[in-house]
C-alpha cells in the first residue's frame, strides 16, 4: 500500500514540475489557439471518456456531463475550440490518444508510470481517493482483511484500482468490468467480495444501492489529469495554460463544488 501511495505522490511532483516549466513558456491559451497546436479535427477538441463514472462523467438524458466534461468545456472555450465528447471503454482511452484518434483523454484519469510511457499528462486539476466497497456486515473491514480474505475483487478494467489491486492480490483474484456499475452489480450478486473504485463514484453507487458500504479507511490518494498525445507538445502547453487560468479565476473550484460540495470532501 505504501509503495503505491509513494508512487502517486512522486508522479504528482513530476506533473507539478511539468506545470512549472509550461508556465515559464512564452505561450498563452490565446496565442496557441491561433495555430500553434493542431487538433484531430480543426476547430474541435475531441475528448475521450467513459461516461459511467459519476460525478466526473455521466449521462444526463443523452448528454454527457460531470466535472471532467465541464472542465474540458471550459478549456475548449479558452482555446476557442468546440468540445466533442466520445464515450468509449476506459481501457481504450490511452491507446486512442496515443494513436491520434482523440485529442485528450479525460475520465478521472490518474498519472501512472505505465501511462506516461504512452502519453503526456496535463497538470492535475482534481484529487481522487481509491475506496473499497463491500456488503454491509462483510468480514472485510480494511485493505489487509481484503487481501487475506481470498475473495474475488471487482474493478473497472484499466483503472488505477485495477492496477493497484492486481499488484496486491494477484491476477487470479481479479474480476474486471467495462463499467463501474457492472462491478457493483457483481458485488450485489455475490460474484465478488469487494469493489475498488474512486471514492466519488463509489459514493454514488452506494447511495443508489442499499446494503453496500464504503470502508472508512481510504486505499490511496491520487491526482486526476488529462492525457495528451506525446507528439502534440503545443496542445499540452495550451491546455496547461488554460488550466492555470481556470484555477486562478476559481472556475475549476466552482465546477468541483457544484458536484462535490465542500462538506463532502
Amino acid at each position: 500500500m505504501n509503495k503505491n501511495l509513494l508512487k502517486v505522490v512522486s508522479l504528482s511532483l513530476v506533473a507539478s514540475m511539468g506545470f512549472l516549466m509550461a508556465g515559464c513558456a512564452d505561450t498563452t491559451a490565446e496565442t496557441a489557439a491561433e495555430g500553434e497546436f493542431t487538433t484531430v479535427t480543426p476547430g474541435v477538441l475531441t475528448m475521450a471518456t467513459n461516461a459511467y463514472f459519476p460525478p466526473y462523467e455521466f449521462y444526463e438524458g443523452s448528454d454527457i456531463t460531470g466535472i471532467d466534461a465541464e472542465i474540458a468545456q471550459a478549456v475548449a472555450d479558452k482555446l476557442g475550440l468546440e468540445l466533442v465528447i466520445e464515450d468509449v471503454e476506459f481501457d481504450s482511452i490511452i491507446a486512442g490518444v496515443q494513436s491520434g484518434k482523440y485529442d485528450i483523454g479525460c475520465a478521472g484519469m490518474t498519472v501512472t508510470e505505465e501511462r506516461l510511457q504512452s502519453v503526456n499528462f496535463t497538470t492535475p486539476y482534481a484529487t481522487g481517493i481509491q475506496s473499497i466497497i463491500v456488503a454491509e456486515g462483510s468480514d472485510i473491514t480494511d485493505l489487509d482483511t481484503l487481501i487475506e480474505s481470498g475473495c474475488m475483487v471487482g474493478v473497472q478494467s484499466g483503472t488505477t484500482g485495477d492496477l493497484y489491486m492486481t499488484d496486491e492480490v494477484g491476477e487470479e483474484r481479479m474480476d474486471r468490468y467495462n463499467k463501474g456499475n457492472d462491478a457493483i452489480l457483481a458485488l450485489l450478486n455475490g460474484v465478488v467480495g469487494a469493489v475498488v473504485i474512486d471514492n466519488q463514484p463509489a459514493q454514488s453507487f452506494v447511495d443508489a444501492n442499499p446494503g453496500l458500504v464504503i470502508l472508512e479507511t481510504p486505499y490511496t490518494v491520487e491526482d486526476y489529469a488529462m492525457a495528451v498525445n506525446k507528439d502534440n507538445e503545443a496542445l499540452l502547453e495550451a491546455i496547461n495554460q488554460a488550466l492555470a487560468e481556470l484555477t486562478a479565476d476559481g472556475t475549476i473550484d466552482s465546477i468541483i463544488e457544484t458536484y462535490i460540495p465542500s462538506e463532502e470532501v
